[in-house]
């Protein structure tokens, strides 16, 4: 999901440029053997003699999961699941070790079985994996027995050349190995980036594609990222790629699969939609294939070559198993499992062993929670526990008390109380004139990754928020900006919320106190933001006048769609949001008068 990218803080030093994108060439050359074609070994064909004809495989993929191995805290750890009778129902979902074993019981019993993903496996992740450049993660994966993935928008977040490391190993260039005598693998499985291209070469980043083998049985996978992926990155993160249209580089590696002899393939694609519900078990097929689904993916999939059996999605952390017509107006299964490793999809692909191709009349799909109460798998508790002991010191150390949880990723409305008190927390620490002279403050939604739990996660006491919580919800340590914008530069901002690149999918920018305008959702485009309705400190916006305004590193750069923001001069770089966030709990927060979630009176709806 768009979100500010990772910048790291100073024990995480940005790898060198002269690091280039070298290593990046050695990622095809250094793929592990036999990573591209290996199945699960869960048990071999159907013995000697005649073979059916067709032979089903089973598919179970999920996307999104961000580096959250531990169960993600709060309401952000929650699934929607619709009843019999209508209800909605939260059913606290995911964690690797649930994870795990939800992904080893569905095999049992499918001799075919492969696991692919839908890229962001990476990147705004907690403390836990954040702290180790996510070394834990694709040590967790490669247990998980992921065959593939495509890259998603955040394993840029810290550049080529260290998404380089995450597939071949090695130990970190700056931080060295983390454990002693132990030097890191790598990813067992290939990534995927078709639509990444090196703007020197135009050589694709990474392979494009790679084809799953199993007793003459083949299927070709693809992976693409979503285009815009420089438009919600940090510029260092995708310095020297170039980035392409998804159904053209997925049509362009369809037809060379096809000329190869592979004719079933699978895209896996990192970008999305939204379905009408979000509970993961809706029906998006209701009245008509795909109705109940809107959303780049929609275009997408009208797009892709009917040589493409089936679409395993993400980006937008939603639920969803719809059929959207192919070009030809035949439907074909798109999917997508929420995020956090709270769901994964099982698909059955049949294939015609004479054809060589996917019954695409037989496919089945569905989503399923990862629920928390099956047994744990061992060997990911071990891993949880190892990386726990390193990181602990650092964790654990309290920065505040709340009396009660404060919503952010968990929050759906425009306004989350956790945007209003990471704004406060901008705007207070960068207000003073040494500071910057902040009269405003500015925090993009993407960028809130977690809630603010009351309950413990360990032994530090409920209400306590530990540095390990803090960092989970503000994991990229962007560097604060304060630069100069006029009014209209302000109220144009507030429009492109709702406009442009933003208008069929909305960014509420979360605003500090002070600042207060009307979102009118009947209106269409830039005008569901009331110009005269925006005031600061109860006087209306002067167009002509300069502010002061705050803002993290990638919003100062017109990222996620706000290019107004990038406009600001008279820049002065401040602290981290992680500096600041953690300096505003300990001001305005003691074991003996927690700090209360906000009132979320800023931004008046009409709907």
């Amino acid at each position: 999901m768009s979100a500010t990218p990772q910048k790291n803080r100073a024990s995480r030093r940005v790898l060198a440029a002269a690091a280039g994108l070298v290593t990046v060439g050695a990622l095809v050359a250094a793929m592990p053997a036999g990573a591209h074609d290996r199945g699960h070994g869960h048990g071999g064909g159907h013995g000697h003699g005649h073979k059916p004809r067709t032979v089903d495989v089973q598919l179970l993929s999920f996307n999104d999961l961000h580096g959250n191995l531990e169960p993600p805290a709060g309401s952000a750890g929650n699934v929607s699941e619709t009843q019999p009778d209508g209800t909605v129902k939260a059913i606290p979902a995911g964690g690797v070790e649930y994870l795990a074993t939800s992904l080893r019981t569905a095999r049992k019993g499918n001799p075919y079985s492969v696991t692919a993903a839908g890229g962001d496996m990476v990147g705004a992740s907690p403390l836990l994996s954040g702290l180790f450049h996510d070394e834990p993660t694709i040590e967790a994966l490669n247990g998980l027995d992921l065959d593939v993935t495509a890259v998603g928008n955040h394993e840029f977040d810290e550049g080529a050349t260290e998404l380089a490391r995450l597939q071949n190993g090695g130990c970190h260039p700056v931080e060295g190995c983390y454990e002693k005598g132990k030097k890191f693998k790598g990813a067992d499985f290939p990534y995927l980036a078709a639509n990444v291209t090196k703007e020197k070469t135009g050589k694709p980043l990474l392979k494009p594609y790679t084809v799953w083998k199993k007793n003459g049985v083949k299927i070709g996978f693809i992976g693409v990222t979503l285009e815009g992926t420089p438009d919600i990155v940090t510029a260092n993160g995708v310095k020297g790629l170039k980035f392409h249209d998804e159904v053209e580089t997925i049509n362009k590696y369809a037809r060379e699969l096809d000329r190869k002899g592979v004719k079933s393939i699978v895209a896996l694609i990192h970008e999305g939609g939204a379905p009408a519900s979000t509970s993961y078990n809706y029906d998006c097929d209701s009245p008509g294939a795909g109705d109940g689904i809107s959303g780049p993916i929609v275009d997408i999939a009208k797009g892709i070559t009917p040589k493409v059996d089936a679409l395993v999605t993400g980006h937008t952390h939603q639920a969803y198993v719809c059929t959207v017509p192919d070009p030809s107006g035949k439907p074909r299964m798109v999917t997508s499992a929420s995020s956090f490793g709270k769901l994964y999809t099982d698909t059955t692909l049949t294939y015609d062993r004479r054809t060589k191709d996917i019954v695409r009349t037989s496919v089945r799909s569905a989503n399923h929670v990862v629920t928390r109460d099956q047994p744990k798998a061992p060997d990911m508790t071990r891993l949880i526990d190892r990386w726990n002991k390193l990181a602990a010191p650092i964790a654990n150390k309290p920065q505040g008390w709340i009396s009660a949880d404060i919503n952010g990723r968990g929050s759906t409305a425009p306004e989350k109380p956790l945007g209003n008190v990471i704004a406060d927390a901008q705007l207070e620490g960068l207000a003073p004139a040494d500071k910057g002279g902040a009269e405003v403050a500015f925090m993009n939604p993407g960028g809130i990754r977690a809630d603010l739990v009351h309950k413990a996660s360990g032994s530090e006491g409920d209400g306590v928020v530990t540095y390990g919580e803090a960092f989970t919800v503000q994991p990229f340590t962007n560097m604060m900006n304060v630069v100069d914008l006029t009014g209209a530069q302000l109220v144009t901002a507030l429009q492109q919320q709702v406009s442009g690149p933003n208008e069929a999918s909305p960014k509420i920018l979360q605003v500090s106190k002070g600042l207060t305008y009307t979102l009118d959702l009947t209106k269409s485009g830039a005008d569901r933001v009331v110009a005269d309705s925006m005031k600061l400190n109860g006087e209306a916006i002067d167009p002509a006048r300069t502010y002061r305004v705050a803002m993290n590193e990638f919003l100062a750069g017109g990222g996620d769609g706000f290019p107004a923001l990038g406009e600001g001069t008279n820049k002065l770089v401040g602290a981290s949001d992680l500096d600041l966030f953690n300096a505003y709990l300990a001001a305005h927060s003691s074991a003996a008068a927690p700090l209360a979630p906000p009132a979320t009176d800023r931004i008046t709806v009409v709907q």
